[in-house]
C-alpha cells in the first residue's frame, strides 16, 4: 500500500508565512512539488526579470525533487502560472534549460499577480 509522505528541504523556501502545505509530497512512485516561486532558500525575491525569476524556480524545484530521490529529467508534468503572456518567450528559453531531452507535459496559465510582485510560479510531478 502505497504511503503519503512529505518533502522538506533548507535548499527551496518554506511555504510562505507558515502556510499549510508542504514543499511537495511523495506518494508512491510519484513527487508532486507544490508551486515554487522565485525565492531564495531564505525566503528573498530573486531576480527582477523572467529569465533570472524562471532560473531561481527551476532550482528549487530541482532541490526539491533531489531530496526526494528524484532528478528533472524525471519530470512528468509541470504548471507555468505567469503574470504577463510577454513574458512567456523568456520563461520558455531558460525553462527548456533545465527539462533535458524530453520535456514534460506543460500547462501555461496567466494570473493577476502573486505575491511580492513576482512574476512566475511552477508546480512539478516527477516519477522516481
Amino acid at each position: 500500500m502505497a504511503t503519503k509522505s512529505p518533502v522538506r528541504t533548507d535548499k527551496a523556501p518554506a511555504p510562505l508565512q507558515g502556510a499549510p502545505y508542504s514543499q511537495a509530497i511523495r506518494y508512491d512512485d510519484l513527487v508532486f512539488v507544490s508551486g515554487q516561486l522565485p525565492l531564495s532558500p531564505a525566503g528573498e525575491v530573486v531576480g527582477t526579470t523572467i529569465e533570472e525569476q524562471t532560473d531561481q524556480v527551476m532550482k528549487n524545484i530541482r532541490a526539491i525533487l533531489e531530496t526526494a530521490g528524484t532528478r528533472m529529467d524525471k519530470l512528468v508534468k509541470t504548471t507555468v502560472f505567469l503574470t504577463s503572456h510577454d513574458d512567456f518567450a523568456g520563461m520558455n528559453t531558460v525553462y527548456k534549460k533545465h527539462v533535458g531531452v524530453v520535456p514534460p507535459a506543460r500547462s501555461m496559465v496567466a494570473v493577476k499577480d502573486f505575491p511580492r510582485g513576482v512574476l512566475v510560479e511552477i508546480d512539478a510531478i516527477a516519477h522516481l
